[in-house]
């Protein structure tokens, strides 16, 4: 059931840099190390309804349904505009490093809505694991199984990613001008990620 290829191949999605991974890193940088693994939680959190989507066929729904599709596809673009235009609104603000938290928004609460948001995450679910089940026993109880793996994966990445940014967060805190610079940077890649989830294919 849990192959080696399967592992190899997970860790490879997990390891590419998407929309969690700069949402966690830039909670690592701007927020500390809890705040980063709070992002992480919520970004695998996430995953959850996409796994049951696939689990109860519900990602064949999605698929055929062009306009469901691009319903959700453009309400993850339009979360994806409101954080990039939340980073960049607070550019110029300077953070502790004593805050906690971001103000606007639980990390978790953002992490979550950022992947229930993005409906290809389903489509990788029902594309991905099915090439690692065994027909011959309950596919289900397999698909469950790796799909549990797969988010134990993405969670412990996450984590790393965020906590070697929250290991350069005193430096970065410690010249104003790379700390805008770098909101900035990440407000551009969330609304990068944005343009590309909502134009294209």
């Amino acid at each position: 059931m849990i192959t080696l290829p399967f592992l190899l191949t997970a860790l490879v999605v997990v390891l590419m840099p998407g929309t969690g991974v700069i949402y966690t890193v830039s909670c690592g940088l701007l927020h500390g190390r809890r705040a980063a693994v709070v992002a992480a939680f919520g970004c695998t959190l996430g995953i959850v309804p996409h796994l049951a989507a696939c689990l109860l066929g519900l990602a064949a729904v999605l698929h055929a349904g062009a306009m469901a599709f691009q319903a959700m596809r453009l309400l993850g673009a339009v979360y994806l505009g409101f954080l990039a235009w939340s980073l960049w609104r607070d550019a110029a603000e300077p953070v502790s490093l004593a805050a906690p938290a971001a103000r606007r928004g639980h990390p978790a609460l953002r992490g979550i809505a950022l992947n229930l948001l993005n409906p290809k995450l389903t489509l990788f679910f029902f594309a991905f694991l099915p090439q690692f089940v065994d027909p011959a026993t309950d596919p289900a109880r397999q698909m469950l199984l790796l799909g549990a793996v797969f988010m134990a994966m993405t969670f412990a990445v996450f984590v790393v990613y965020g906590l070697c940014a929250a290991a350069a967060r005193q430096k970065v805190l410690e010249s104003p001008a790379v700390l805008s610079w770098l909101k900035r940077g990440f407000a551009a890649a969330f609304a990068a990620l944005g343009l590309r989830l909502a134009f294209g294919e």
